[in-house]
């Protein structure tokens, strides 16, 4: 079952979509999703923190499902400053001072972000595989050759001829990503196929396209996030206290996140999950949910 019937809030740049459970005075979880996915991947995570008196909130990041941008004339950006910077936009609009956040993907990575840059609006962070906060000016490094070949879809997309594949073949190609990172993961063709509606969002090739022409410094980034590039080029630390949860199945390749230990300066533990895939709260929402309850106080 859904978590709710969506809600919009407005934020200084989006009408973002969210779907939210729980007691509005208890304490707040942002729950984010990665690409290409959407909020469905929560769907059993959200029921057990609400039953724990947690308010969970459950946002469509910025070109996914229902949520849109106020103007035509914004830069549909998907650089990791905006994604992060959406997180607290949406806390200050939904009057959340403080949150727990948790996500994977480009979720965990606004999340971290979040952290890193506003660890006063952050009471707890669950990220997956560690720190993914990018190193943009050391991009130009080659990865591992087996590294390279996993990210072969990042390489189609910073060429026009991949623009014009997600547009014409985003659901067969985001399918196979989601086949290839999730390989034990049996129901993961019934999950997609609840989730790819929100892929038809009318900015989410552009967004896309942006975020992995960006990362490798291909792409200029949005003048109003260049303050927290800046700082993000740094390679802050997070001081928060973090549960990284990895997945022992990862089809985009398996990592042991306790090597990025010293990226965290407050608490850190590590949660390994055998046979879990690329998208850990909808793959094992339980074990997901334990995570983010150790951080409720």
């Amino acid at each position: 079952m859904p978590i709710s019937e969506v809600e919009f809030v407005d934020t200084p740049l989006l009408r973002v979509g969210y779907e939210v459970l729980g007691e509005p005075g208890g304490q707040t979880v942002v729950l984010l999703h990665g690409f290409p996915y959407d909020v469905r991947s929560y769907d059993d995570v959200a029921p057990r923190l609400a039953k724990a008196g947690i308010r969970v909130v459950a946002p469509y990041l910025r070109g996914y499902g229902p949520t849109k941008f106020l103007s035509d004339q914004t830069l549909r950006s998907g650089q990791q400053a905006a994604l992060g910077q959406d997180l607290i936009d949406l806390m200050d609009a939904l009057g959340v001072e403080r949150a727990i956040v948790a996500g994977y993907d480009w979720g965990g990575r606004a999340a971290c972000v979040a952290a890193a840059l506003f660890p006063e609006r952050i009471d707890g962070l669950v990220t997956v595989s560690g720190y993914p906060i990018q190193d943009i000016g050391g991009s130009v490094e080659p990865a591992a050759p087996l590294d390279e070949k996993l990210a072969w879809y990042q390489y189609y997309f910073h060429s026009e001829r991949g623009r014009r594949g997600l547009e014409r073949d985003r659901e067969d190609l985001c399918r196979l990503l989601w086949r290839d990172w999730s390989p034990e993961w049996v129901e993961a063709e019934t999950a997609f196929a609840a989730s790819a509606s929100s892929l038809h969002n009318s900015d989410f090739v552009d967004i896309a396209v942006h975020s992995y022409r960006h990362r490798f410094g291909l792409a200029v980034g949005d003048p109003r996030y260049d303050d927290l590039e800046g700082r993000l080029a740094q390679r802050p630390t997070i001081s928060v206290p973090t549960v990284s949860v990895d997945g022992g199945a990862d089809g985009f390749g398996w990592f042991d996140s306790s090597e990025h230990a010293s990226y965290f300066s407050g608490s850190f533990q590590r949660v390994l999950l055998p046979g879990v895939g690329h998208n850990p709260p909808q793959e094992d929402p339980a074990a997901f949910s334990d995570a983010v309850l150790t951080l409720v106080h």
